[in-house]
């Protein structure tokens, strides 16, 4: 028999069940609540409520744990590459040598844009914010893949694809509007990442060559990146196609739901702190001191996690592929030398290590994508990159949930009661 919990409301107890996942956690089902006793709950933010029940990734932030399918993030960042875990993440297992090699192949058939998208980007002005440009391309792909004459579970597939990989293609199309360079087509004999790099920063004009290390740095990051739960970009897209809005608009929303500094736009905002500090003077110990000042405005961005308690799992990792970076450069750089010296004081700080406020993902992230050449507007484009097969996933798994329903909310009412209409002669 299933456990149950007893609700106790002035009028009548209420026996709920208890849902319990593999991990441990437990969850009550309050989904017959307001039947049974004429009450909701109320949880701003759903930071205390499940969404739903889902088998793509794990976390436990007091544990400082993250795994995809079961699978630990440390193994996969350690062993896999960015288009295998995709693979994990959509499909629910790791691919046969045979499964992601036709996998790849099938990317690899559709990197190109249809040309009529190139005038898409000359209508954006030329200081148009690249996630503006991504989201508004991503959703007009709707317009050139419509009406299709295929089964559902079809077209989501080839879908899928598509979107994994063309979403490269306009990012480095985003990007290479901004300065006014031409395109650059996608080279298929690449591989992912390569591809990826290579039409952002080589021009038709003379030979360029991918510095392995930032394939490595980027293949890492991606994948580090690849799903992190019901994030508020996740959560967006399974609202989204709760409705059975087609994929495309699905994913344009999430990545409008990632482009906010609360969430994709963390690691612009640690450059910006960076490039801020650095404008007044680089003083690091007056800025840990004013991070700890309750009375000041300051906050110190790239610090500290909203689900990790402890440790973000993926700072541990990234940050050996930061110093490896940066140690191969050897370029100075006032604003990267900042970041590792604020990075040194804060870890040596009690109170940082007291409140277990060390370097997240975003901190790191952001310094090696400025070390790559990202430009920092582009920095949340290279999160959605990261983040899309995630959105995938979940957007796949919602539609094969035979007890899937539109999203619908509820809320409590706090405005006026009712009144009455006052002829707009009569009104003061």
């Amino acid at each position: 028999m299933s456990e149950r919990v007893e609700i106790r409301f002035p009028h009548k107890t209420v026996e709920v069940p208890v849902f319990v996942g593999t991990e441990g956690e437990k969850a009550i089902d309050v989904s017959n609540l307001r039947a049974e006793s004429g009450y909701i709950t109320l949880d701003p933010g759903f930071v205390n409520t499940g969404s739903c029940a889902s088998d793509i990734t794990f976390i436990d932030g007091e544990k400082g744990i993250l795994r995809y399918r079961g699978i630990p993030i440390e193994v996969l960042a350690g062993k896999s590459t960015f288009l295998e875990t995709a693979f994990l993440l959509i499909y629910g297992h790791l691919p046969t040598i045979t499964e992601l090699a036709e996998f790849t192949n099938r990317i690899r058939r559709h990197t190109m844009l249809h040309e009529d998208i190139k005038a898409f980007f000359s209508g954006f002005p030329r200081d148009a914010h690249p996630m503006a440009i991504l989201s508004s391309v991503v959703c007009s792909l709707s317009t050139f893949y419509q009406n299709e004459n295929r089964p559902e579970n079809e077209l989501m597939e080839l879908n899928t694809v598509r979107l994994l990989a063309k979403l490269p293609t306009i990012a480095a199309y985003s990007y290479k509007k901004s300065i006014g360079q031409p395109f650059v087509y996608p080279d298929n004999s690449r591989e992912y990442c390569e591809n990826f790099l290579h039409m952002m920063f080589s021009v038709p004009s003379e030979e360029y060559h991918v510095d392995p290390d930032h394939i490595d740095a980027l293949n890492l990051l991606l994948i580090l990146h690849a799903d992190h739960e019901q994030n508020c970009s996740t959560s967006t897209v399974r609202l989204v196609r709760s409705s059975m809005g087609n994929l495309f608009a699905c994913i344009a929303a999430g990545i409008c739901a990632l482009w906010g500094p609360r969430h994709g736009g963390a690691n612009q905002e640690v450059i910006e702190m960076l490039e801020h500090m650095r404008a007044e003077g680089g003083n690091v110990k007056k800025y840990i001191e004013l991070a700890k000042d309750k009375n000041s405005k300051f906050r110190l961005m790239g610090f500290g996690h909203r689900v990790y308690k402890n440790f973000d799992p993926r700072a541990k990792i990234i940050k050996g592929a930061c110093d490896k970076l940066l140690n191969k450069l050897k370029r100075h750089d006032p604003l990267l030398d900042l970041a590792k010296e604020l990075e040194e004081a804060a870890l040596q700080d009690a109170y940082f290590v007291d409140k277990k406020l060390y370097p997240n993902v975003d901190f790191y992230s952001g310094i090696i994508y400025k070390a790559m050449g990202i430009p920092v507007p582009a920095f949340t484009v290279m999160f959605a990159l990261g983040r899309l097969p995630g959105w995938l996933a979940h957007a796949r798994e919602y539609t094969h949930d035979p007890k899937n329903k539109i999203g619908r909310p509820r809320q409590i009412y706090t405005g006026e009661m009712q009144r009455d209409y006052i002829p707009i002669e009569k009104r003061g």
